[in-house]
């Protein structure tokens, strides 16, 4: 599906060398927000195993995973998940995402994320998709912030990135469409 200024599709199987590809050129961008990966982590025969730990988890309804295609190509710039998807009454989500340092600034992650929001809400009928930042990452709170997410609290020492435990800003939109 092509929206704006990115193709958006579904990862599947066949995309380890594209995503391995976009972790290994973006590795020093995206590591500050990260928990430490080890030398083979963005391999491509890791990442085949890993895609088809997501088909499996896709099937069984508990995450998706989004690509951002530069268009006319089949490079990846940018990515968005929503994983740890819960039903029952919850009916809710992470969502996690990622930008190519070159396309950073350009609406790309707004198109994307919210290309990935309605479907959370309007597919998937989740009630509330999850989004966290570190405070000090100022991109992602003004992307959060233009795609209508609330802030609901901070965690102290919420994640183990990049080596040391850091704080992170909680923050969700729900689904305010009548079913």
């Amino acid at each position: 599906m092509f929206v704006g200024l990115v193709d958006i599709r579904l990862a599947g199987v066949g995309d380890g060398e594209a995503l391995s590809d976009f972790y290994l050129r973006n590795t020093d961008h995206l590591r500050r927000w990260e928990p430490t990966r080890s030398g083979a982590y963005h391999t491509i025969p890791v990442w085949e195993r890993r895609l088809q730990a997501w088909q499996s988890e896709f099937l069984q309804g508990r995450s998706i995973h989004f690509l951002g295609i530069l268009p006319g190509a089949s490079r990846v710039i940018a990515v968005c998940s929503l994983t740890n998807i819960i039903r029952g009454p919850f009916q809710a989500c992470n969502m996690g995402y990622g930008v190519d340092q070159h396309y950073e600034g350009r609406g790309v992650m707004k198109t994307l994320c919210g290309h990935v929001v309605a479907y959370a809400f309007d597919v998937l009928k989740l009630n509330r998709v999850m989004a966290n930042y570190m405070p000090d990452n100022h991109r992602s709170a003004a992307l959060l912030r233009n795609l209508d997410f609330t802030i609901e609290g901070t965690a102290k020492r919420y994640l183990l990135i990049n080596g040391c435990w850091e704080d992170h800003v909680l923050s969700a939109r729900i689904n305010i469409k009548k079913d």
